[in-house]
């Protein structure tokens, strides 16, 4: 893409929008320059406002193929599949093609939405399954080129999964998921290094699970992502049942598993943490690590509401199931969790009280610092990753210049989605 210069009616500059700001950008898909340039714009977005493109920091994208199968689809006799059944179901018919398909229907969907970047959380790795938890990884890279071909930025983030639940083997479909040992994981990691595209892709480590894998194992994987400079992240006490099982294991609840054995959640992102306590959660935060919340997901799930009073640099909101792709639904249904839960409430605030900037940097700047990337938010050396607003849209009559992000996170929906732009292309 050649470099360029744009300017929208009104554009985010992290606390306010605000009129005449020009953003010039290179060659290499990077910004350059913000502000009062005094240049001849090569694309003037009249009507529109411009805003950091928004990130879906946790994603399992061939979990779209639920959709409308993953609540109460009946399966004959009067019965009806669990969530959990349909989703094992998927799995085994889906063959490479399929899932690709699924994959890039899922990140097309997102940028319309107003996605750029999506975290995927990828554990569906191998063609057919495998008695020793190994296999042909051939998966992996089907990922990245749904991701090419939507044009959307990923940061893959290869997921180990070793046990079927705590110091269970893998089990039927679970099989396709596995990963033999820390040192086979890292060898794929190694191959996937060399395929990625650097201008839009990444790589992450993450661990499905406690009840996926080892301590031991959780352990290596973590120190060996460090050592690379990766992010990681894994799955943190969603559900009860999760919470029993490591309890009758271990004697300790998965977090203060966590503590004890990585000592440090730099680099660290626990997701959902619907059943944290609160000391727990404390510790895990003052370590370094940020949490993803998934609302629609949770919900569509029935897991629960997080207690989420923390700093907002620490947060972050992902699509999960992808159900329902909307970052401005996850935004508006985050706050409303933590109005339902009394104690919660005015926690999602900023020093001004301003509720939908913290739940707009949650949905940019905290996703892309969660997953290692340099997007989230305009300003120079940070990708020219980008999502233009319609300002005639008729979810946002009547906003004004100081209300407008409070129309567009509470009031709007898709439509108000002009384009998006990814390292300087648009769509």
């Amino acid at each position: 893409m050649p470099p360029g210069t744009l300017e929208a009616d009104w554009t985010w500059t992290g606390d306010r929008f605000e009129p005449g700001v020009q953003v010039r950008f290179g060659e290499d898909g990077r910004i350059v320059a913000v502000g009062a340039l005094g240049l001849d714009p090569d694309l003037r977005l009249s009507g529109q406002a411009l805003l950091p493109g928004m990130v879906s920091a946790h994603s399992h994208a061939f979990q779209r193929g639920l959709r409308g199968r993953g609540e109460t689809f009946p399966r004959g006799s009067g019965s009806f599949w669990t969530w959990r059944e349909a989703m094992y179901g998927l799995v085994a018919d889906l063959d490479p093609e399929s899932f690709e398909g699924l994959c890039l229907r899922t990140f097309r969907e997102m940028r319309a939405a107003g996605i750029t970047c999506v975290g995927e959380f990828h554990y569906f790795h191998h063609r057919e399954p495998s008695g020793d938890g190994g296999g042909d990884y051939a998966l992996d890279e089907r990922v990245l080129a749904a991701a090419a071909t939507a044009g959307i930025r990923i940061a893959l983030l290869e997921t180990y999964y070793r046990t079927g639940a705590i110091g269970r083997p893998l089990e039927g479909a679970q099989r396709r998921f596995g990963s033999a040992s820390p040192a086979a994981f890292w060898e794929q990691m190694d191959r996937l290094r060399d395929v990625v595209d650097p201008r839009r892709q990444t790589l992450g480590a993450a661990v499905h699970s406690i009840r996926a894998a080892g301590l031991d194992d959780l352990a290596a994987v973590y120190g060996e992502a460090r050592r690379r400079g990766l992010p990681v992240h894994i799955h943190v006490e969603e559900q009860r049942r999760e919470i029993e099982e490591a309890l009758a294991a271990y004697g300790k609840r998965p977090m203060e598993l966590m503590r004890d054995v990585l000592g440090s959640a730099e680099g660290l992102t626990a997701v959902h943490c619907t059943h944290t306590e609160a000391g727990d959660l404390a510790w895990f935060l003052d370590a370094g690590g940020s949490v993803c919340v998934c609302p629609l997901t949770e919900a569509n799930l029935g897991d629960g509401l997080p207690g989420l009073d923390i700093a907002d640099a620490a947060l972050c909101l992902g699509s999960d199931s992808n159900a329902r792709i909307s970052m401005l639904e996850e935004m508006r249904w985050l706050e409303y969790g933590q109005r339902l839960r009394s104690e919660n409430r005015g926690a999602l605030r900023d020093r001004d009280g301003r509720v939908a900037r913290v739940l707009f940097r949650a949905a940019t700047a905290g996703g892309a610092r969660a997953l290692g990337i340099d997007a989230g938010r305009i300003a120079p050396d940070a990708w020219a990753d980008f999502t233009a607003i319609d300002l005639e849209a008729p979810t946002l009559a009547g906003w004004e210049p100081d209300t407008l992000l409070e129309s567009l996170v509470f009031g709007a929906a898709e439509e108000a989605v002009a384009a998006t732009c990814v390292a300087g292309d648009w769509v």
